[in-house]
C-alpha cells in the first residue's frame, strides 16, 4: 500500500516568533496547503486560529478554512482538530465537530476518554452514523493500552511521538508502540524534533503513514530550517497516495 503524507502546517501552540512563515490566519493556510498538495501531501490536518493568534474551535473559522483550502487545492481532504490545548472541554471539543460536519477529525483518545464518558462514546456513535472519518490520537503506550482495551480494532490512529517540552523523537520506539497496539485499519506517525524525517520514513518503512509539518518540527532532514511545511513534505520521495486515494482509504 502507498503511504498517506498528511501535513500539518501550524498546530496549536506556534505562532510567527518560532518561524516567520508559520501560517495562522486562513489566507496563509490556504496559500500553504496549495503548496503541500503540489509536494505530494494528500490531508491538510486544520488548526485555526482567532484574531490573537490563539488555538480556536470556532465552526465558522473551519468552515471558512475549509472552503479557502478548497479553492487553493481542489480536492486535497481536510481534516480537523479537536486539540483541547489546555483550553476546551468535551462538550465544546464535540460541539465543534457536530457544527462542522467535517470530512475527517483528529481526536485525542486521553482528552475525550471514552471509558469514562458516555458523551464521547455518543460522539463515536454519531460520528460513524455522519460518515465521519475519526483518527484517534495515541500519546503514549498506556494510551494504547486504553485504545485497545476499549475494542475499536477497525480504526485509524496515529502515534504521536516526543513532545513540545523538547524531547525529540526517535525511530526505535516505533516497535514497542506497533506490538502494543495490536490490528487497527491503518496507523500513522508524527515525530516531534529534527529526527521527524528519520521517524516518520521508519513508519512508512513498517507499513504506515506520516503527518509532517511545523506542528511538530520546522527542520529538514539536513538540519537546516525549512521554509514551510511543504519543503518537509517534498522530502518523502516515495510514491504517495492522492487525496482520493486517501479517501478511499479512510472510507470518505
Amino acid at each position: 500500500m502507498k503511504p498517506m503524507v498528511i501535513a500539518a502546517p501550524n498546530g496549536a501552540r506556534r505562532g510567527k516568533a518560532a518561524h516567520a512563515n508559520l501560517p495562522v490566519s486562513i489566507a496563509e493556510i490556504a496559500v500553504e496547503a496549495a503548496l503541500c498538495q503540489q509536494a505530494g501531501a494528500a490531508v491538510l490536518h486544520l488548526h485555526v486560529r482567532d484574531t490573537g493568534g490563539l488555538h480556536s474551535l470556532d465552526a465558522g473559522l473551519y468552515r471558512a478554512a475549509t472552503e479557502a483550502i478548497d479553492e487553493a487545492a481542489p480536492g486535497m481532504l481536510v481534516q480537523i482538530t479537536t486539540e483541547a490545548a489546555g483550553v476546551f472541554d468535551l462538550p465544546a471539543q464535540i460541539a465543534c465537530v457536530e457544527a462542522v460536519r467535517p470530512k475527517a477529525v483528529s481526536v485525542a483518545w486521553r482528552e475525550f476518554s471514552p471509558e469514562e464518558n458516555p458523551e464521547a462514546r455518543r460522539f463515536y456513535d454519531w460520528a460513524a452514523g455522519e460518515g465521519i472519518h475519526v483518527q484517534h490520537i495515541l500519546y503514549s503506550p498506556e494510551d494504547i493500552a486504553r485504545f485497545g482495551a476499549f475494542g475499536l480494532e477497525d480504526q485509524s490512529v496515529l502515534f504521536v511521538l516526543g513532545k513540545y517540552a523538547g524531547v525529540e523523537a526517535r525511530a526505535d520506539e516505533l516497535p514497542a508502540y506497533l506490538k502494543a497496539l495490536g490490528e487497527v485499519h491503518d496507523w500513522c506517525v508524527c515525530a516531534f524534533g529534527k529526527t521527524e524525517h528519520a521517524v516518520v520514513s521508519a513508519a512508512i518503512a513498517a507499513g504506515g503513514h506520516a503527518r509532517v509539518g511545523f506542528e511538530n518540527n520546522l527542520w529538514r532532514r539536513d538540519g537546516t530550517l525549512a521554509a514551510g511545511t511543504h519543503e518537509l513534505v517534498a522530502q518523502l520521495k516515495s510514491d504517495v497516495m492522492s487525496a482520493d486515494e486517501a479517501r478511499t482509504l479512510w472510507r470518505i
